[in-house]
């Protein structure tokens, strides 16, 4: 029994490193660089993330806190935001094309001007967000 349960422990605690796995190096090249093309920012803390122009292509953001993000222009194309908290987050004017956005927080962001083409949405919060068209969707408030 205490064998099994040794075992458990070890497994819970190699899978909960495992999702948190954003590469510890991206932060700094995102900041230094702007750009973080196909790089793993899962559960990264980006809270109050000066972001704006970043080009982030094809970069995994799953489940990221990107709470009051400065997004103004990002490209965004192709990149995995599920579970990402974009809260407040500024989204002005960014390529969101062919992005998951599945189970995304987007309550009181802004997504004017932004492209969404081919992007999923699916059960995603828009409570009080600002869209491309500059109506403000109410849904899940």
């Amino acid at each position: 029994m205490k064998l099994t349960l040794t075992a458990l422990t070890v497994a819970a605690t190699m899978f909960a490193s495992g999702v948190y796995a954003a590469d510890p190096a991206n932060g700094p090249k995102l900041r230094d660089t702007n750009a973080c093309v196909s790089c793993d920012l899962t559960h990264a803390d980006l809270f109050r993330a000066d972001m704006e122009g970043a080009d982030l292509r094809y970069a995994d953001m799953e489940g990221a806190d990107l709470r009051y993000a400065e997004m103004e222009g990002a490209d965004l194309r192709g990149t995995n935001l599920k579970g990402a908290d974009l809260f407040g987050a500024d989204l002005t004017g960014s390529d969101l094309t062919g992005s998951d956005m599945e189970g995304a927080i987007l309550s009181s962001a802004i997504l004017s001007s932004a492209k969404l083409r081919y992007t999923n949405m699916n059960g995603i919060i828009l409570c009080n967000t600002t869209m491309p068209d500059g109506s403000v969707i109410y849904s899940g408030c």
